[in-house]
């Protein structure tokens, strides 16, 4: 009788636990939408989500530690005429978001420390270029104030976004809607996938495609597809009988998957985010009420099951932290905000060890917030590998914040938000002048020795 060798990993034993209700975000009116998208973006300062609004699209961003029960009267962002459909934060500033809508409009934002005081209404940019609604936004991994757009006209914009110019535009690639958008590593390539039933890995620069899978599942509902280790990708879409699958291919050989595994028959697409530094890879659907794990390695079968987390409420969306952001003496190897219909819910990710020492196994040198290339030199064609930064001690900024600039001769920009400025500095400068002559009225006191 033959004894099953159990493969070692030291992410066998990963579980997940949702946070307690004291640090959930509660009595939020989560948008109604049905627009595929993640509807959440956090990183180590915000967590932003997409709200429903009248009247336009809106979306709030929360400091991290205001959790509990969230006033209805809270400031949005709502400069958007048409539902918001999605929202990232910038990887290189963690004060500035990007958000999407249905009005056809790109909008970028600068929340201040703290978060909104008032409602932002004025962005610090308008990018315009889309003739259909904008569902797609990803900032490049390396370069400065690269920003990528996708639309429901099937083109792919690619932004210079310190400019306000579309420098790329791949406007007659896609046949039909695009589903997802995303960078390789170095933001050296993009990976799309389309209605059209085709996976491209393009160029960006050239706007030329490198190469193409046709029918990497042979269902007809949505695919979305990510860039793993080695330049391998990882594809979730459906077999033709509805069934939900998760593959792994090599754009080398797109002829045979290197692994492809059934997984339910539910109809949620599901949302992959994958860790470089883990090799980890985390399955949420849309609707379900579970996040799967599965690692990622060189050896066949390539693909293997971890785990999974569950839970009783279905998520309508999901945000993923950077691993900065992240709290390594607890062992955690990824943390998620689950949105429910009325609360945003952290879920983390830990791996259960006895130490409280920093495990350098579990966290080799990530991504940090620094970008490599500038905006200008990467669409010239000079690629930058990310910076990596430990964290032994936990991530400390050692820089400020790569600070966003406008180029105000190249762009026309709203005044209103400087003129709301200027007569706040107005009114701080005539309390002053009032109370330094309060002070010089005072009757002075003699103090005998």
């Amino acid at each position: 009788m033959s004894r099953k060798v159990v493969r070692t990993s030291k992410f066998r034993h990963v579980f997940g636990q949702a946070l307690k209700a004291d640090q959930c975000y509660d009595d939020i009116r989560i948008s109604q939408m049905t627009w595929d998208s993640n509807f959440c973006s956090v990183n180590p300062k915000f967590v932003a989500m997409i709200v429903d609004a009248s009247g336009g699209g809106a979306f709030i961003v929360l400091p991290l530690s205001k959790t509990g029960r969230i006033d209805m009267s809270l400031p949005t962002v709502c400069g958007h005429t048409g539902p918001v459909l999605d929202i990232e934060f910038c990887p290189h500033n963690d004060n500035i978001i990007a958000s999407g809508s249905e009005d056809c409009s790109v909008m970028i934002w600068e929340i201040p420390d703290g978060g909104l005081i008032s409602p932002l209404k004025d962005p610090v940019v308008k990018l315009e270029g889309h003739s259909k609604r904008v569902g797609i936004l990803s900032w490049h991994p390396t370069a400065h104030n690269v920003l990528m757009s996708a639309g429901c006209d099937n083109v792919v914009i690619l932004w210079n976004v310190a400019r306000g110019e579309a420098v790329v535009r791949i406007d007659s690639m896609h046949t039909d809607l695009i589903y997802s958008a995303c960078w390789n590593r170095n933001g050296s390539q993009i990976l799309t996938s389309c209605k059209d039933k085709k996976l491209r890995v393009i160029d960006p620069r050239k706007g030329s495609v490198i190469c193409e899978k046709d029918k990497p599942h042979e269902g007809s509902r949505p695919v979305r597809a990510v860039f793993v280790s080695d330049g391998k990708i990882l594809t979730t879409g459906f077999s033709r009988m509805s069934e939900r699958q998760v593959a792994l291919w090599d754009p080398n050989n797109f002829s045979e998957p290197l692994n492809l595994q059934e997984l339910d028959t539910s109809s949620g697409v599901l949302l992959p985010f994958f860790d470089p530094d883990t090799g980890v890879v985390y399955l949420c659907g849309k609707g379900d009420s579970s996040i799967r794990y599965f690692e990622v390695t060189d050896e066949a079968p390539y693909v293997h099951y971890l785990s999974m987390y569950s839970s009783k409420e279905s998520q309508k969306g999901m945000g993923y932290m950077p691993k900065r952001g992240l709290e390594v003496n607890k062992c955690e190897i990824a943390r998620f905000y689950k949105l429910h219909e009325r609360k945003c819910e952290p879920i983390v990710m830990t791996v259960p060890r006895k130490s409280d020492l920093f495990q350098e196994d579990l966290y080799p040198d990530t991504i940090g917030p620094e970008p490599s290339v500038e905006a200008d030199d990467w669409f010239a064609g000079k690629n930058g590998e990310p910076i990596l930064i430990s964290l032994k001690d936990g991530f400390v900024a050692t820089t400020k914040n790569k600070e966003f600039k406008v180029i105000k001769s190249l762009m026309a920009t709203t005044s209103s938000s400087s003129t709301a400025l200027i007569k706040k500095l107005h009114q701080y400068t005539l309390n002053y002048v009032k109370l330094i002559k309060k002070l010089k009225d005072l009757p002075t006191i003699k103090t005998t020795c």
